[in-house]
C-alpha cells in the first residue's frame, strides 16, 4: 500500500458527469481508485476522459481512505476558476499528449 503522486498539471476526469458538475455548478469532486496525493490548494489543468483539457481548477481538498468494499481510493474536492478558450484547450491538450498521455494517432 502506498501513495501515488499526480502530475502537478494534470487532473483527469473518468466520469462525464463528475466534469459536468464541475463545469455546470462551479464545484466538484472526482473518486480515483488507489491512494493519490493531489496539491490541495493548487490549481491545476482539468482533463475530460478523452483527454481533452477543459479548465482551470483548484484543488480544494483530496482525502485518501479505503471505502467499504475495501478498496483503496482518493476523493478530490475541486472548484472552478474558468474553463478554457478553444485555442488554450488545443494548445494544453497537445501538450498533455506529449508530455503525459503519450503522442496523439
Amino acid at each position: 500500500m502506498g501513495f501515488q503522486t499526480e502530475f502537478n498539471s494534470v487532473c483527469k476526469f473518468k466520469s462525464e458527469q463528475e466534469l459536468y458538475e464541475l463545469l455546470e455548478y462551479g464545484r466538484g469532486k472526482m473518486v480515483k481508485k488507489q491512494f493519490r496525493v493531489y496539491p490541495t490548494g493548487q490549481k491545476v489543468i482539468a482533463y475530460a476522459p478523452d483527454n481533452t483539457a477543459v479548465a482551470i481548477v483548484r484543488i480544494v481538498a483530496s482525502i485518501a481512505e479505503i471505502n467499504f468494499q475495501g478498496e483503496e481510493v482518493t476523493e478530490v474536492e475541486m472548484e472552478l476558476i474558468r474553463k478554457l478558450t478553444e485555442e488554450e484547450s488545443r494548445v494544453q491538450t497537445a501538450l498533455a499528449h506529449e508530455m503525459f498521455f503519450g503522442e496523439q494517432k
